[in-house]
């Protein structure tokens, strides 16, 4: 088929639409339902993808945490949770093995609540650390400054505030040099950092933390530990092959604690690749899911444009019959049809994606995070048209299949 003859399919097509307006917007109203399903749902995934990447930034691709229990526990919790924190010792152990091979950073952290004058912070993450920590992250003090060799080797009562903590305390006055109380624990601020994002998922708000040197954090605060359990982040050389650092992390980590080749690792390694493979896995569970009950309304929104269709062609018939007698080929009938019922589900499918818009609007100032990406209406444009080629083969087939003399005598 020519260009020309496609260009004049469409214009037939559309004349049909304008003639018939109110059983369009009727026709259209399970296409734009289903659309508005597939891009809410598609909107969504993004939004949460995007609130991902962002809140577990900082994390650090190139990083390996060892600490006593898995970031995500499927089953076994009590195997994991009866295992040997790792101690400071140990630490100690593990940095100097590394000495020189790759950074090796402590850490130790708790809740507790943060008081400056009257106004109080609840449920801040207290980490206790060293200089090190801005190795290992992405964030970065933007007043003041962070711990320093001096502070730890010293224990020094000093913190750096997270964004958050600094905004909901102080409130617009200068936090550098005040004095906090953590818990019953007095520390004077040398730093703010800068924003780096919420939680999500139930993960840390980086913004809500404090950080304090570890040693004056094991003195201030071992009261809330039971025992010690410190997590220790590798940063990897970048020469070094990440399954390589991994390995060999664990097998020190089994030298310092004298295992057995028999006896299982009782110590577990984690890393972003493990939060960002659930994640994908999870996402991956609720798209499926969400698809199929959106497919099941765009399949009741096309067999409503195909009945609709096969009426039109009834309608019709007497037209198809003329312009059959004047030259016009069953591959045009069809194609003309065919356009026609795509150009409905295509017009539906567009009203479906403004609303879906406003509704993905309304979600992700609200409830959860959601944005709508130009790959998705591209994506939901080119459903609509497909829905509509497909609700329109039977009904084209059946026009284009009439008798010219027969249809030229219905009546």
């Amino acid at each position: 088929m020519t260009r020309a003859e496609l260009l004049n399919a469409f214009r037939i097509a559309l004349d049909a639409l304008r003639a018939n307006r109110a059983r369009g917007m009727l026709t259209t109203a399970g296409i734009i339902i289903g659309i508005v399903a597939v891009v809410v749902t598609m909107a969504a995934a993004n939004g949460l993808q995007n609130k991902f990447r962002e809140s577990y930034s900082s994390v650090g691709a190139d990083v390996i945490y060892v600490s006593r229990m898995p970031w995500i526990v499927m089953n076994d919790f009590f195997k994991y949770r009866n295992r040997p924190g790792i101690t400071l010792r140990e630490a100690s152990a593990l940095e100097k093995r590394f000495r020189g091979l790759a950074v090796v950073n402590p850490s130790m952290n708790t809740q507790l609540d943060i008081k400056f004058r009257s106004e109080t912070l609840d449920g801040v993450t207290v980490i206790g650390t060293t200089e090190k920590q801005l190795q290992m992250s992405t964030g970065q003090p933007e007043a003041g400054r962070y711990l320093n060799p001096f502070d730890v080797a010293y224990k020094k009562n000093v913190c750096v505030l997270g964004y958050e903590a600094r905004r909901t305390l102080f409130q617009g006055v200068g936090a550098v040099g005040k004095e906090v109380k953590i818990g019953r624990a007095t520390f004077r601020v040398i730093g703010v950092m800068e924003k780096e994002g919420g939680s999500f998922l139930g993960g840390p708000d980086f913004d809500r933390q404090v950080f304090v040197p570890i040693t004056s954090f094991v003195r201030a605060f071992a009261g809330n530990h039971a025992r010690e359990d410190v997590t220790l982040a590798l940063k990897r050389p970048p020469e070094e092959e990440p399954a390589d650092f991994e390995y060999a992390a664990i097998g020190e980590m089994r030298q310092i604690r004298h295992l057995r080749p028999v006896t299982p690792d009782d110590f577990s390694i984690n890393k972003l690749d493990t939060l960002v493979g659930t994640f994908n896995n999870m996402m991956g569970v609720v798209l499926i899911a969400g698809l199929i009950i959106t497919g099941i309304s765009l399949f009741v929104g096309a067999v409503g444009v195909m009945n609709i269709m096969f009426v039109t062609v009834t309608e019709r018939t007497r037209e198809i019959g003329v312009r059959m007698a004047l030259g016009a080929t069953r591959r045009v009938i069809l194609t003309q049809f065919l356009c026609e019922s795509a150009a409905i589900c295509l017009a539906g499918g567009l009203i479906g994606i403004l609303f879906a818009a406003a509704v993905t609007a309304a979600i992700n100032a609200t409830v959860m995070p959601a944005s709508v990406s130009w790959p998705i209406v591209a994506i939901a444009a080119a459903v609509s048209i497909v829905v509509g080629v497909l609700a329109g083969v039977a009904p084209a087939v059946r026009g284009c299949g009439l008798d010219p003399i027969e249809a030229l005598r219905y009546e």
